[in-house]
């Protein structure tokens, strides 16, 4: 039996799949937790019929898990604190917790879930970093970045699983560690918030092609499993030539499960969204109605899930620009998505020119 902390308060902002299933781990461990969205009809259920049907469908929540639409009931007079907000939404969510005492006092340890970039005036940044920028400043370098191969679906019915948790406080990646850890949740700790936040990121985007690739097997005899693990391949490698870039120095990072096992996972999973949507890119041609990249992000709602992906692809080009990066895969996604080129031919110029 793995050592559980126990008796806990923790506050989760956001009950998506992600932030539902961590809080229910949590719970599940012995901990009260108490989870903050701004839908009323999420919350009552939570509090009501202890389910999360629109996030989370067909999984129990314990009764010491509660939901909650006042963010600042949530997150004071916790021993810790899990922010999960989609990347587009994560900085208005923490511009709310300044003022909460808990937080302000530094009491809180504090994670992050949400995978992507955050724009700034300087450019795209890492989650960690921005959201550094907000809190308080005994925060700088407290943080913790909790990341790797872990479907909410699966994990909410306990099916084995691996995290890693990543601070440049070695002593906060280890509470959260401790925190998360279970008989079915193996938690390893890093230091490499940099290698784990770009794994997360970036490997959304290398899914949309993964997706697209995926349909055209069924539609073409030129492509199959070879051309997979091909494109996994220099898509782990587009990973750390980024990764690197921006100031991770552990080249394991990327051979770990914050790497090659989150891209695999993502990639292959049936609950993949971002491997849904670059099939439906091929299959239903799920882009024809936006004009550009811009007019997709502006109207990502309309989608009816949120492929992180989409938002990470317009950074990491970005990214790729500003560092003088070859990275192949991620511009053939991002020239998709601008409508810049049709899907087939984009995927074509993709796998003659990879990084290997």
């Amino acid at each position: 039996m793995a050592n559980l902390v126990k008796n806990k308060k923790v506050g989760i902002l956001s009950a998506g799949a992600w932030g539902t299933a961590v809080a229910k781990l949590i719970a599940d461990n012995g901990n009260t937790v108490t989870v903050w969205d701004f839908m009323d009809s999420v919350v009552e259920n939570i509090n009501n019929r202890h389910i999360n049907d629109r996030f989370l469908p067909g999984v129990t929540l314990p009764l010491n898990l509660t939901g909650s639409t006042n963010i600042a009931e949530v997150a004071d007079n916790k021993d810790f604190l899990i922010i999960a907000s989609p990347s587009l939404y994560i900085l208005d969510t923490v511009k709310k917790l300044t003022q909460i005492p808990g937080v302000a006092e530094g009491k809180t340890v504090i994670a992050v879930l949400t995978k992507g970039f955050i724009d700034t005036p300087g450019g795209p940044s890492l989650i960690l970093k921005s959201l550094e920028d907000y809190l308080p400043g005994f925060y700088k370098n407290n943080m913790v970045y909790i990341s790797g191969p872990s479907h909410a679906e699966e994990v909410a019915r306990k099916k084995l699983t691996g995290l890693i948790s990543a601070s440049k406080n070695g002593k906060n990646a280890i509470k959260i560690r401790e925190l998360l850890s279970s008989d079915n949740m193996l938690v390893f700790s890093s230091l490499d918030v940099e290698g784990v936040q770009t794994s997360g990121a970036v490997k959304n985007v290398i899914a949309i092609a993964f997706g697209m690739l995926d349909a055209l097997m069924e539609l073409s005899d030129k492509f199959g499993d070879n051309s997979e693990s091909l494109l996994l391949a220099a898509g782990l490698n587009e990973i750390q030539t980024l990764g690197a870039a921006l100031g991770s120095n552990y080249p394991e990072t990327f051979t770990s499960i914050a790497g090659v096992g989150d891209l695999d996972v993502t990639c292959r999973s049936k609950y993949g969204r971002n491997r849904r949507f670059g099939g439906e890119i091929i299959k239903d041609r799920r882009i024809a109605k936006f004009e550009n990249l811009d007019h997709l992000i502006n109207n990502i709602d309309e989608i009816g899930y949120l492929p992180e992906g989409i938002i990470a692809a317009r950074f990491v080009n970005k990214l790729a620009i500003q560092y003088k990066l070859k990275l192949p895969i991620c511009n053939m996604v991002y020239r998709i998505l601008n409508k810049e080129l049709k899907p087939s031919i984009g995927l074509g110029e993709m796998l003659r020119g990879m990084n290997l």
